[in-house]
């Protein structure tokens, strides 16, 4: 009996310090967050140093970049999707390559943005042009599709 409450004290203890220590990493990469808050999901807080995540627009932002009738390409994502976890770190190395901004907004915290842009599905990539949308690409596409939207819809 004496060994179980050993243990059982011997678990508490590390579970303590594992939130401790992910308390303490959490707040560290909470400083200067591109959202401006620090009430954030835990799933948004792990992609924060994630080099595939670094071009984060607030949605006040991107509906002023959209309403200036520059062009912008906006890709509308949630961190807990399987499949913008698998397209995201394929999509940015390309944007990247042909000289694309990609503004990245997540819905996941800002869920008015399904509706605001009509999102069925993430990851949703949408170019607008002159205030207006022009075309959407939705769900993970192989590397060709997404060249391919990138040469014949947002660079031609």
């Amino acid at each position: 009996m004496k060994k179980l409450g050993i243990l059982a004290a011997i678990v508490v203890i590390l579970f303590a310090v594992i939130i401790v220590l992910t308390n303490l990493s959490n707040k560290s990469k909470l400083e200067n967050n591109p959202y401006g808050t620090d009430n954030l999901k835990q799933s948004t807080i792990d992609l924060l140093d994630d080099e595939n995540y670094q071009n984060i627009i607030l949605p006040d932002a991107l509906r002023e970049k959209i309403a200036s009738g520059e062009p912008v390409v906006a890709y509308l994502f949630s961190p807990e999707c399987p499949h913008c976890k698998e397209m995201t770190p394929r999509l940015m190395p390309i944007a990247k390559e042909m000289n694309v901004h990609i503004d990245q907004l997540n819905i996941l915290e800002y869920e008015k943005g399904w509706d605001e842009y009509n999102v069925e599905y993430t990851p949703t990539l949408i170019y607008f042009e002159d205030g207006k949308e022009v075309q959407r690409m939705v769900g993970a596409h192989p590397d060709e599709n997404i060249r391919k939207f990138f040469e014949e819809v947002v660079l031609k």
